[in-house]
């Protein structure tokens, strides 16, 4: 636009450069922009996401389909996106319903489960297969070794009221920041990458 008002501004009409009235037709391309968080680089700083301003960039994929730039947006934001693993979850009571109906969806596509007891209570009675960990401190099989283990591809973590560096979320985040493990603490998102690996996974063509 700024070249075309300069040419303007130099006397060449909008005719003269082949724009006429009327709105341009639509495209077909699918256009997504995603945030960029620097995290990695904070130490004790929360990753949980609120009103504030946090991110530190952005970045945006483009395709003829809507999985294909979301999966793009995703790597371009530096999100390492799993196709398969482990994933630990531990979800707040009024997320449960709405998180079970994605495990299931992780779950039909190759992913397995550990999780805290009220959550795996959920994925059990459903008829997920899961294995129960403990909280941090409870025994030596709590989340932070399974974090440090190497042994979780991705964390669904949706968040309790409290936020305190103290509390047993605000360490689990933490590590998986520090050992570059993706975590996310929204439902939106965590559906909207499960999108990309499912079309991924079920239509076998690479999304990259």
């Amino acid at each position: 636009m700024a070249k075309i008002a300069t040419r303007a501004a130099l006397g060449e009409s909008l005719k003269q450069q082949g724009y006429f009235h009327g709105a341009l037709a639509p495209k077909s391309d699918v256009a997504v922009k995603a945030p960029v968080f620097s995290f990695a680089k904070l130490s004790d700083v929360e990753i949980a996401l609120g009103p504030e301003m946090k991110s530190t960039g952005e970045v945006m994929g483009k395709d003829k389909i809507f999985e294909k730039a979301l999966h793009k947006a995703f790597v371009a934001a530096g999100v390492v996106i799993p196709d398969s693993g482990t994933i630990l979850a531990t979800i707040s009571d009024t997320d449960k319903e709405e998180a079970l109906k994605l495990f299931k969806r992780f779950y039909h596509v190759g992913f397995d489960f550990v999780a805290t007891s009220g959550t795996a209570k959920m994925l059990s009675e459903a008829g997920i297969p899961v294995r129960t960990i403990d909280r941090i401190g409870q025994s030596e099989n709590d989340i932070l070794r399974e974090i440090k283990s190497g042994r979780v591809s991705l964390i669904i973590n949706t968040i309790s009221k409290s936020k305190n560096v103290e509390s047993d979320g605000f360490k689990m985040r933490r590590s998986a920041v520090e050992r570059g493990v993706l975590c996310l603490t929204s439902l939106d998102t965590t559906e909207a990458l499960l999108r990309t690996i499912e079309r991924n996974t079920y239509t076998m063509e690479p999304l990259s």
